[in-house]
């Protein structure tokens, strides 16, 4: 198994450009979980992950690349992430139009983990919660015999109290594999909590129907992750 993340769309109507003056921004993080798991899925083979990344921002445009260690149990150590997007609003709805491209260091020949894929999302704000949902297409997934790829993905998020966040999030996973297709449902929830506004820890279950053994089964992941400078 392997990972996926972030990506592209277009939008119509007038968007909102926050912020019309120039405004770079430069940061990086690095941080250490328990698990590194995605859309319900280990990929360390349920053992620590550590990780780290850069972010560039330029008004609602970002750019990025991040790193982390994964174990397939096929020699591949490493994967890198590489994306980039804009984030325009629309009244109160933030929106996310975005491309990753997911690499791996040391990926055996023939193993094809190596894919990118493309989003659209949106947020808004209702009364005390942010609500959110996302479609990630890819056209050809990651993995021999694959072709392409749809994770639709509802969260919500809530801070009861200062530094304190609760969130969660539902998807669904389709994937064709020479005309025949495979799909499985995901879903998370969690709390975060803000030592500073640098540094922030996150506690989650995670679970899924994937049905592909161990590294899909239900999981409680810890991480901490901290944000310089």
């Amino acid at each position: 198994m392997k990972a996926l993340k972030l990506a592209l769309c277009a939008a119509t109507a007038s968007f909102a450009m926050a912020g019309a003056a120039s405004a770079q921004t430069v940061s990086f993080n690095v941080g250490v979980a328990s698990d590194y798991v995605f859309r319900g899925i280990s990929q360390t083979d349920e053992n620590v992950q550590v990780f780290g990344g850069v972010d560039l921002t330029q008004d609602i445009f970002y750019a990025g690349a991040w790193v982390s260690n994964v174990d397939f149990g096929d020699g591949t150590d490493a994967e890198f992430d590489l994306y980039a997007g804009f984030k325009p609003t629309l009244g109160a709805v933030t929106l996310d139009f975005g491309a990753i491209y997911y690499g791996y260091i040391n990926e055996p020949s023939g193993a094809d983990w190596a894919q990118w894929e493309i989003k659209a999302a949106a947020s808004v704000p209702a009364g005390p919660f942010t609500l959110g949902a996302a479609a990630y297409y890819s056209p050809d997934y990651t993995g021999v015999g694959s072709d392409e790829s749809l994770y639709l993905e509802a969260n919500a998020a809530i801070s009861p109290a200062d530094k304190w966040t609760i969130s969660a999030a539902i998807g669904n996973q389709e994937v064709d594999f020479g005309g025949t297709s495979f799909d499985y449902t995901t879903y998370n929830i969690g709390i975060g909590y803000a030592f500073t506004e640098k540094v922030s820890a996150d506690l989650r279950f995670h679970d899924s129907d994937a049905g592909c053994g161990s590294i899909c089964d239900e999981r409680v992941a810890v991480s901490l992750k901290a944000v310089l400078p």
